[in-house]
C-alpha cells in the first residue's frame, strides 16, 4: 500500500493559497486530530465506539482531502473493535504524513 503525503500538501495549499505558515498550522491540526481518533480506535472496546472514532477519521481525512486514510477508515468501519492490523496501517498512513 503506498501513501502519498503530497496529497494532504495539495489539498491545504488549494484551501488557503501559497500561505507556507497557514498550511503548516492546518497540517498539524489534521496530524493532531487523526491521532487523537486513531487513539480512541486503539482503546475502543464495543462497536459502536469504534465505528464512532473510524467515521469521526473518515471524516477528517475527506475534509482535508487523504484518500489513502479514507479507505482505511472505512475498512476500518467494518472491522471488529481493536483490529491490530487496521490500527498499524492507519498509524503507518499517518506516520508517512508526518514526515
Amino acid at each position: 500500500m503506498s501513501f502519498d503525503s503530497g496529497s494532504l500538501h495539495a489539498a491545504l495549499a488549494a484551501a488557503v493559497g501559497d500561505d507556507a505558515g497557514l498550511i503548516d498550522d492546518l497540517r498539524l491540526a489534521f496530524l493532531e486530530s487523526a491521532e487523537r481518533q486513531i487513539d480512541l480506535l486503539s482503546r475502543a472496546r464495543c462497536d459502536a465506539n469504534w465505528a464512532l472514532a473510524a467515521w469521526r477519521l473518515k471524516g477528517l481525512c475527506a475534509s482535508f482531502g487523504v484518500n489513502s486514510m479514507i479507505v482505511l477508515a472505512e475498512e476500518a468501519e467494518q472491522g471488529a473493535p481493536g483490529d491490530p492490523r487496521i490500527l498499524r496501517q492507519l498509524r503507518a498512513s499517518l506516520d508517512s504524513l508526518s514526515l
